[in-house]
């Protein structure tokens, strides 16, 4: 994955980015890929806050409980934190998912798309993600 900067924020290492999050084992996650402004996780060490985060992205694995992992326990666990958008790339199912409008205990917004289709992000990201290279990745 590449690091790129847009405007005030950036993509940030997954060794940088591991956020504290409910319903996950040892209560902590590793996304994949996280939204956060520049500066949000200077001087947090090993493990930050969630407050900062904007989105956090994760990619579906090839392995037999990726649907429980990223479809059930981290969509509660993400919630239930506050993040206000998750992204979810389904590798199997050739899709993209954004949950959004966190109320603490779950997403009250999924929007599902195929590879392909353009998704708008909702605020606090409020970009479209043009999803059409995801075809060519298709296994």
């Amino acid at each position: 994955m590449c690091r790129t900067a847009v405007g005030a924020l950036r993509y940030r290492d997954r060794r940088e980015a591991q956020v504290p999050v409910p319903r996950v084992p040892e209560r902590r996650a590793i996304p994949d890929a996280v939204l956060a402004p520049t500066e949000a996780f200077v001087g947090q060490g090993e493990w930050s806050e969630p407050d900062p985060v904007l989105m956090v992205v994760e990619v579906t694995s090839w392995d037999s409980d990726t649907h429980r992992r990223d479809h059930v326990e981290k969509p509660r666990a993400y919630a239930e934190t506050g993040i206000p958008v998750y992204l979810l790339i389904d590798r199997a199912k050739c899709q993209i998912s954004v949950y959004s409008q966190p109320n603490g205990r779950q997403y009250k917004s999924v929007h599902i798309v195929p590879y392909g289709t353009d998704i708008a992000l909702p605020e606090p990201v409020g970009i479209t993600l043009q999803t059409e290279v995801l075809k060519d990745r298709v296994r």
